[in-house]
């Protein structure tokens, strides 16, 4: 076995493992910090939404015109004092891209950048898109997240419980906004392709989370018939025994989405894999963090206020306390208090085997003659 599987192995044994949920405050700090940068992202810079959401006209070129993206640019621009996004296809011809313009003064801006290209205005072939046609497709975007959120909701408060849904919905919304900030932030085009990302990745994000609530679920099951462990310890062993799953999932998703994204889009500047890439490659990573260091800690936090997880708490750091010949402090009723010095590690190694019982030194056994 490689030292990763074996390292795998002995996470979900539970042999080995790192605390997740004693550490919750740190993760849920990085993340408070991150949406916020996320979020001033969107009010300052704001998104750079797509022709598709804006309306506006697509121009395209004859193949093999000598002008370069810079020039076409600058005579886009003159010819619609508007910004406009230029690319260069593999058959040589230029695609323009004007947004926010008024479809009627197509023909006049065609007419400008034949002249300013040197070719025949027939030969630009012009796509016409509508700001009503954009506002129509940005609802329905945002009506499916909507819906995709509820029916998410519905179903994990029916197949586990409604904390286990808050958390999911908390997990969703941190991804959504993050993946969003860093779209504001960069300034890569918003288009329909951006919006697909989204929904995709929310799809990956569900499912490291779902797995981990499933193995909470098995293991937590009839837990206040026990005093050995507490519900975030068995709430990190869950995280522990599928960090390795979740790991692998998201590297191996993630590996093609950089090479669409870095080698696509950067190194051979196939500008119109960005949109769908970034989304993908932001997304997935935040997914699988939310799942590992939002989700699972945030249901053991809300798990924790009920009574009888307080009662079980304080029944386990009592047999603890009692095994290690320390004093139990009766006063304690938080979930989480005092966590440090009195709870045992939440991921334990096996059991120690009985010490054999001494027999004479050098006495064979059986009966004596």
């Amino acid at each position: 076995m490689s030292k990763i599987g074996s390292i795998g192995a002995r996470l979900h044994r539970g042999e080995v493992g790192y605390d997740f949920v004693k550490n919750r405050k740190i993760w849920y700090g990085i993340s408070i910090l991150i949406t916020i940068t996320a979020i001033l992202g969107l009010a300052v810079r704001g998104l750079n939404m797509g022709i598709e959401f804006q309306g506006g006209a697509v121009f395209t070129s004859p193949k093999h015109m000598s002008a370069s993206v810079a020039q076409a640019e600058t005579y886009a621009k003159d010819a619609s004092g508007h910004d406009a996004v230029v690319q260069k296809l593999g058959d040589g011809s230029l695609r323009i891209q004007i947004a926010g313009i008024d479809t009627d003064k197509s023909d006049e801006i065609k007419t400008t950048l034949a002249k300013d290209l040197k070719v025949n205005a027939e030969q630009i072939n012009a796509d016409l898109v509508g700001p009503s046609w954009g506002e129509q497709i940005a609802d329905k975007a945002w009506e499916g997240l909507a819906i995709f959120m509820v029916l998410v909701v519905i179903y994990l408060a029916i197949a586990f419980e409604w904390r286990m849904a808050v958390a999911a919905l908390v997990a969703l919304i941190h991804d959504i906004t993050i993946t969003t900030g860093i779209y504001a932030l960069v300034g890569f085009e918003v288009t329909p392709g951006t919006v697909i990302g989204l929904l995709t990745i929310l799809g990956y994000s569900l499912y490291d989370t779902v797995v981990v609530f499933d193995s909470l679920k098995e293991q937590t099951r009839d837990i206040t018939r026990q005093t050995r462990w507490t519900y975030s310890d068995l709430a990190n062993r869950s995280i522990n025994g599928t960090l390795m799953r979740s790991i692998n999932t998201t590297v191996v998703a993630l590996l093609p989405v950089a090479g669409l994204l870095f080698i696509g889009g950067g190194v051979l500047g196939a500008g119109m894999l960005n949109d769908i890439s970034l989304s993908l490659f932001v997304g997935l990573a935040a997914g699988a963090y939310s799942s590992i260091f939002i989700a699972t800690p945030l249901v053991a936090d809300l798990k924790e206020r009920e009574p009888q997880m307080k009662a079980l708490r304080k029944r386990v750091l009592a047999k603890r306390a009692q095994t290690q010949g320390e004093p139990v402090d009766a006063a304690d009723d938080g979930p989480f208090e005092d966590e440090s010095e009195d709870a045992a590690p939440a991921v334990v190694g096996p059991r120690n085997q009985p010490a054999s019982r001494g027999r004479g030194r050098g006495r064979p056994s059986g009966k004596r003659r």
